[in-house]
């Protein structure tokens, strides 16, 4: 019997599969040089506009990174369905490779432009990546393995983020006028990626011979009778963009809040950031353990609920958050021990309620991902998959848009910018209120 005719007794166990491993290493890698890169430019836009007090770039970069993904999910689920997953795994790992050098050459015009351009090409791969990746998770797992390994790929993912965010800011600090030397770094990191992408078992194409149409660019027409008979996986794509609008608003404004208005350096301001991700990952894992073999949707209530609280805190804690005078951390200080020990105590009240954000946000997220996996059926995941990713970025480009507008309004207005995460809260609070489904089993045995 051969690799991709494997039945699911034949499958070894979550922890002892090598293929699974394979894609968790390359997603890894790739997540990071992705939040490394986006960070890097994030912040570029940030001082930029503090120190030239112009406009703040911040939601044009988002923009950027976020269009792709509307335009290109779509076709990305159609070629996750239409070949083999693994295959197109590695291409976009060995883009990658080819994006990194690119970015090399970005960062020594040290112009806005450029750097632009080559976010959407990362977030272009990233579009087509994205079907791929969590499309194949149900073909080469047991279905009641799928809440662990999603918990796993998450908590990966995040722990990629807390490194590729924190080490924008010590590498924008240690290197502001050669940028470009940290590409090394980025290329490497990118081979190893490719590498660990051989890992991953061949699994069957979901669709041979799968025609292409022009709705393949949005959601094609099987994908769009799915969610119209399925209200409970409308429901859950619905709300899972809604996640990541308020998500998409939540990284811009921690930059803006940290350097603008504590007043906190770069790299100071990428780990108040990343505790998030420390957050989101410990997050995953008590989801994926406490799922117990089904899409535990309790789980997801209390995480809406704790978003709420989170937010809240985070709006009063900004009324009164302003830095005291001599308390400011001097921006030619990089030192590894001086932007781990903060110097205020608004830093540490800071880091704290972002750290049970993102917890809140993993709890919240891991049995929606569960459920777009295992709901449709196999000729349709990679299509899902892509939908999901049109409809999230959608939330994204919203969010982007949202951002510059809002930020721009309270500026005039004189006011702090962590009201943004009272109007946060105030969007996730019906989901807490409102959205309570019932738990789904799922099976050891496949249909």
């Amino acid at each position: 019997m051969s690799e991709t005719e494997l039945k699911t007794e034949e499958l070894p166990p979550l922890y002892q599969d090598s293929s699974f491993w394979g894609m968790t290493v390359t997603q890894f890698w790739g997540a990071f040089n992705d939040n490394l890169y986006k960070q890097l430019v994030l912040l570029f836009c940030a001082q930029q506009a503090l120190q030239l007090n112009t406009d703040d770039q911040q939601g044009t970069a988002l923009a950027v990174f976020a269009l792709p993904f509307v335009f290109f999910s779509g076709l990305g689920g159609w070629y996750a369905d239409r070949h083999t997953k693994r295959t197109i795994v590695i291409a976009c790992k060995v883009a990658e490779i080819i994006i990194a050098l690119l970015a090399m050459a970005a960062f020594f015009t040290g112009q806005l432009l450029p750097l632009l351009i080559v976010l959407g090409l990362l977030s272009t791969q990233s579009a087509i990546f994205g079907p791929a990746k969590y499309g194949i998770l149900p073909e080469m797992l047991r279905d009641d393995d799928l809440p662990q390994a999603n918990g796993i790929i998450q908590m990966t993912t995040f722990i990629a983020i807390i490194f590729g965010m924190a080490s924008a800011g010590f590498v924008k600090q240690a290197y502001p006028d050669q940028l470009w030397k940290t590409s090394y770094f980025c290329i490497g990191i990118a081979v190893i990626g490719t590498i660990a992408s051989f890992w991953v078992r061949r699994t069957p194409v979901a669709h041979p011979g799968l025609p292409f149409s022009s709705s393949a660019l949005g959601i094609d027409t099987e994908t769009r009778g799915l969610l119209r008979n399925d209200r409970r996986l409308l429901s859950v794509l619905l709300i899972s963009s809604v996640f990541w609008f308020v998500g998409g608003i939540v990284q811009p404004l921690v930059n803006i809040f940290g350097i603008g208005q504590l007043h906190i350096s770069e790299s100071r301001t990428s780990l108040m950031a990343a505790c998030m991700g420390v957050g989101i990952s410990l997050g995953c894992i008590v989801a994926g353990r406490a799922s117990r073999k089904r899409v535990n949707f309790k789980l997801v209530t209390i995480g809406a609920w704790g978003l709420v609280a989170c937010l809240a805190a985070m709006a009063g804690f900004g009324w009164w958050a302003t830095p005291e005078a001599g308390e400011t951390l001097p921006k030619a200080d990089v030192s590894l021990w001086a932007s781990f020990i903060p110097l205020t105590t608004t830093e540490w009240l800071a880091r704290g309620i972002l750290t049970l954000l993102g917890f809140f946000a993993g709890l919240f997220v891991v049995p929606l991902q569960v459920e777009l996996q295992t709901r449709p059926p196999k000729s349709l995941k990679g299509r899902m998959i892509g939908a999901m990713n049109l409809i999230n970025w959608i939330g994204i480009v919203l969010s982007a848009l949202f951002f510059g507008n809002f930020t721009m309004v309270l500026n005039d207005l004189n006011w702090p910018m962590s009201n943004v995460f009272l109007f946060l809260a105030a969007v996730v609070l019906p989901i807490a209120i409102l959205y309570h489904p019932k738990d789904e089993i799922l099976s050891h045995d496949r249909p």
